[in-house]
């Protein structure tokens, strides 16, 4: 009898013992969150300024349970400059430049083990004297960047791209693409959609490069810079 008890309990204390091992092993996941000033598409004017040229904006964001760290992702979209900074608080201060666009996302953090990235936003910098801002620069879709593409059987590929624009007036885009250097201008858009799809003949086996211009009512401007696919 002693001996089955003597059994029972070495066994109790494996189980024990394992599932103790298994909680301690079991990854936990920082929770879904969602940013929330500057507001996506905006003009933000709650800046303190510091010079003639930049202000100090603070970044909020909703807490994601479980989380001890953050990383903040901020672009400055008419240079690419990038800031990353980490904080285990829920708001940021930053540095920016008056009038520029900006792109900002956060990345929450467990332990610097797991981690999930919020959805970017994008906003504009208020400045003294700004009364029209320029639109978003416009972000290439398709095809990505360096991407090979398949013409298809009426010899094009489909392009596509978004923008935006703060002050709403979004009034055309204009399409460059040649297999140099992205400055040849096949094709206007006189339309306010954001997000625009179009085919464009190409010859298969030739690297294209190209890029979108968006303009608004207001003669403003932005550029998404130029990007390269190979088609095939």
């Amino acid at each position: 009898m002693k001996k089955i008890l003597y059994i029972l309990v070495i066994l109790f204390c494996f189980a024990c013992s394992k599932a103790e091992e298994q909680e301690q092993t079991e990854e936990v996941f920082p929770g879904l969150f969602n940013l929330i000033y500057p507001e996506n598409g905006s003009a933000c004017f709650n800046g303190t300024v510091i010079n003639d040229n930049q202000s100090e904006v603070v970044l909020y964001w909703g807490a994601s349970d479980n989380a001890n760290l953050y990383e903040i992702n901020v672009i400055n979209l008419n240079d690419n400059f990038t800031q990353k900074i980490q904080t285990s608080d829920e708001s940021l201060e930053v540095v920016l430049k008056h009038g520029e666009p900006y792109a900002w996302s956060v990345t929450s953090f467990v332990n610097r083990s797991t981690s999930i990235t919020s959805k970017e936003w994008k906003f504009y910098l208020a400045g003294d004297g700004i009364v029209n801002y320029a639109p978003f620069p416009p972000e290439l879709i398709s095809p990505r960047p360096s991407g090979r593409v398949t013409i298809n059987s009426s010899g094009q590929v489909l392009l596509s791209w978004t923008s935006s624009d703060v002050d709403g007036d979004l009034s055309r885009y204009e399409l460059y693409l040649d297999k140099n250097d992205g400055t040849t201008l096949i094709q206007t858009f006189d339309e306010v959609e954001n997000t625009v799809e179009t085919g464009v003949n190409v010859d298969p086996g030739f690297t294209y490069f190209w890029k979108i211009i968006a303009k608004d009512s207001n003669g403003n401007s932005s550029s998404s810079g130029v990007y390269s696919f190979v088609t095939e």
